[in-house]
């Protein structure tokens, strides 16, 4: 395998911290060019200086003032470039091999976008560029012979359990044989709390998470459920799939990843430690498999494996987001906005843990009608965040 040259999008968050554990382990093929990160500059720096990257983005000049005081004095600087268009335009650089997506939310989607028309290695992390823009991002892999691996280790496993020879970024139409894709969840810290006392839930209670250790927002995402929503339609377009076909299973060990049906009735499931360095290997190596640093699986400690239906009264989200996916990829936009813009307010201290469904549901009213916009252009796709995000910080009021 030639050396890849990797670009790390996001590389200060949890998938950014993991993915250059996984690199290091192989200095002979894995190499880093460049790392991005919005606020935590002195990491960056301690990133860039330990993996030789050659490239870093930052938002400004205040953080590239920020990352030229945390740099060794008498040691090379690597490249810095400033702002958005630079996340793209690196994403895009001919230097780089293979991109990690791992920027959350909408703001990752135009560097997501660019890699695919650049026709990179993408290893998807960002659910949202789907979310928000499927149709136009699946589009673009297959025009330009992009080669997209999911990393979300749902979306991993249920690659790893297709048939042989499967590729999303080329499928238009489910995989021969697949009957049903059914997507595992934890439940989160609220699984069985009492629902009575969800409305006086804290932030620091809703980003304990029981099994990953991930950011606050996608925490909280898990702890609503609204992350597997956003799974849900992941999965749609990832596997050309339709949504009644896509099955959300509660599993509190997080052990099964997730589980592919077959016309048979054969289910293929992959299971692994709840460690993100898994299915980031899988990207990395494909199709080899190489060493993630992670431990074996003893089934037998183990125990028991737990399965239940989700109860969509303590997880509303989960309803809004197959209802999103079923109005249309516009109502999918609102989703995704509403949800970043109440998530926040919530990590603020400014609104209260049940409030988040109700302010999404309350934007996905207000957009009613635009669930089937055109959404051919990322223009069209950022206008109509935008709209949503209005909508949705007017209903936070």
């Amino acid at each position: 395998m030639n050396t890849q040259r990797i670009c790390i999008l996001g590389s200060t968050g949890s998938i950014g911290v993991n993915t250059l554990d996984v690199i290091a382990r192989h200095p002979d093929t894995l190499s880093v060019y460049a790392l991005s990160a919005h606020s935590r500059i002195e990491r960056l720096a301690e990133q860039a200086r330990a993996s030789g990257a050659q490239v870093v983005i930052v938002p400004d000049d205040a953080a590239r003032r920020r990352f030229e005081q945390a740099w060794p004095a008498g040691r090379p600087l690597p490249e810095i470039r400033l702002g958005a268009q630079s996340l793209a335009d690196t994403a895009a650089d001919p230097q780089v091999t293979t991109v990690m997506a791992a920027i959350v939310g909408a703001a990752g989607l135009p560097a997501a976008l660019a890699a695919a028309r650049a026709g990179k290695r993408l290893l998807l992390a960002n659910k949202e560029a789907l979310v928000a823009a499927g149709g136009l991002f699946m589009a673009a892999v297959r025009e330009h012979g992009a080669e997209l691996l999911p990393i979300d280790s749902e979306h991993n496993a249920i690659f790893q359990c297709m048939p042989a020879g499967y590729r999303s970024s080329v499928s238009q139409q489910p995989a021969a044989g697949v009957r049903r894709l059914l997507l595992t969840a934890s439940g989160g810290p609220f699984r069985t709390t009492d629902l009575a006392l969800l409305d006086s839930v804290t932030p620091d209670q809703a980003c304990a998470h029981p099994n990953w250790s991930m950011g606050r927002k996608i925490s909280v995402d898990s702890a609503t459920m609204l992350n597997k929503g956003l799974e849900v339609i992941e999965a749609h377009w990832l596997f050309a799939m339709p949504v009644d076909r896509i099955q959300v299973v509660i599993h509190p060990q997080s052990m099964v990843h997730s589980m592919v049906e077959y016309d048979d009735g054969s289910i293929l499931a992959q299971l692994g430690q709840p460690d993100m360095r898994t299915p980031i290997a899988y990207g990395l190596g494909f199709p080899q498999r190489i060493d993630s640093g992670v431990g074996l699986l003893s089934l037998a400690a183990l125990g028991r494996l737990d399965f239940e239906e989700p109860d969509f009264l303590r997880f509303p989200c989960l309803r809004l987001a197959y209802e999103a996916m079923r109005a249309g990829q516009g109502a999918c936009v609102a989703l995704n906005a509403a949800n970043e813009v109440a998530v926040a307010r919530f990590l603020s201290g400014a609104l209260g843990y049940t409030r988040i469904p109700r302010i999404i549901e309350g934007c996905l009213e207000r957009m009613a009608g635009r669930g089937g916009a055109a959404l051919d252009s990322l223009e069209a796709v950022l206008a109509l965040d935008g709209e949503a995000r209005r909508a949705a910080a007017d209903l936070c009021m």
